[in-house]
């Protein structure tokens, strides 16, 4: 059986929920009047054509608080049959560019409920380091300081209906935990009314309930692959389990963290794969738009929308959209800058209501007569 076709059996089965991975934290000068460090990392320069990634997406660099740009990403998930988002989130303080991804969460999780997608936060409890040389806390005072950051998230996101939720309790990724000790967490999540779902990368530790998935660069591009099967061996008896798909890792920094190879998309057809058979509730793409390492399975001009297709191959919503589908949203972001009022963005409303609820043919047909 062939990949593709594969992916569209298991499609026709009860499969796990499809989540991309979503990095809120790009700038872009006509937005923001500047080029955030993710789009030049101090070393390149977009006005001059040079930019933070080995890649170049279609929709040209973007800004994470451009509410056009959330609304075009979130009709192309659900084409692709994405179900949610899970957010990178760095706290609330003003530190780098902390403050500004916190800002861009909360957009995408206003984008998302349009949407109608689910969403749930991916913590990067390494921050810790940089609050504290900031004097935004002690190293004695850190546990306290984040059980303030969990209470202010118990309070605001976890209680909207569409944060995700595993037994009721609401999900929230850390990445290691690379800081915070097993001992730690309880004090953490004291500020809410019951802990929530909590899942850590690669295994269940630091007294988490499961774990996530995540592409390993660094044991080589030949060994990757074993890891990958590692991790679902290990996990097959954890109340969470979250595989992992991902495209590639082919990162710009200046010390690399490894290579894994695109191989004409069979990286990403095969994780997916074996992902959907394997993960007992649900997987995580890894990423949506992870442009510095190279891992986007958001549109690109080398890789046009070849893995949102797959993607939706292997989804609940496999064959309602075409691929002349996903090449209208960029023109749809096209209009919605030229026209931010007026009848024509009166009907591009319309055209993100029927892709919304799924509708291809009307979302063809109204695009055909705006432009």
């Amino acid at each position: 059986m062939n990949l593709i076709l594969s992916l569209a059996v298991l499609a026709s089965s009860k499969a796990p929920m499809i989540l991309a991975h979503y990095m809120p934290w790009y700038e872009s000068k006509p937005v923001s009047g500047h080029w955030g460090w993710h789009w030049n990392m101090n070393r390149f320069d977009p006005d001059h054509g040079t930019l933070a990634s080995r890649y170049r997406p279609l929709i040209g660099l973007y800004d994470s608080s451009d509410p056009d740009v959330l609304d075009c990403q979130c009709i192309q998930m659900k084409m692709a049959g994405i179900s949610g988002v899970l957010i990178d989130w760095y706290g609330m303080d003003e530190v780098n560019d902390y403050a500004i991804i916190h800002r861009n969460t909360s957009r995408m999780i206003e984008a998302a409920d349009r949407a109608g997608l689910k969403y749930a936060l991916v913590f990067e409890d390494q921050i810790v380091p940089q609050l504290v040389s900031h004097g935004k806390t002690t190293v004695a005072e850190a546990v306290s300081h984040i059980r303030g950051e969990v209470s202010w998230l118990g309070d605001h996101w976890f209680r909207r209906p569409g944060y995700l939720r595993v037994d009721g309790k609401p999900l929230f990724l850390v990445f290691g935990p690379q800081y915070f000790k097993e001992a730690d967490w309880p004090s953490i999540f004291s500020g809410l009314n019951a802990p929530p779902a909590f899942v850590a990368q690669l295994g269940r530790r630091a007294g988490a309930m499961g774990g996530f998935g995540w592409p390993e660069p660094q044991v080589g591009d030949a060994k990757s692959w074993n890891q990958v099967r590692g991790f679902y061996d290990r996990g097959k008896d954890w109340p969470i389990e979250i595989g992992v798909a991902y495209p590639r890792f082919v990162d710009i920094y200046e010390h690399s963290y490894g290579r894994i190879e695109d191989r004409d998309g069979k990286t990403y057809a095969d994780t997916l794969e074996l992902a959907l058979r394997r993960s007992p509730s649900m997987v995580q793409v890894a990423t949506w738009n992870d442009w510095g390492e190279g891992t986007q399975i958001e549109p690109s001009v080398e890789f046009g929308y070849r893995d949102l297709i797959a993607t939706q191959k292997a989804s609940s919503v496999a064959g309602r959209f075409t691929p002349a589908d996903f090449a209208l949203t960029v023109k749809w972001l096209e209009l919605k800058r030229r026209y931010p009022s007026g009848p024509k963005a009166s009907d591009l409303k319309r055209v993100y209501s029927a892709w919304i609820s799924g509708d291809s043919v009307r979302g063809r047909i109204l695009m055909a007569k705006i432009s």
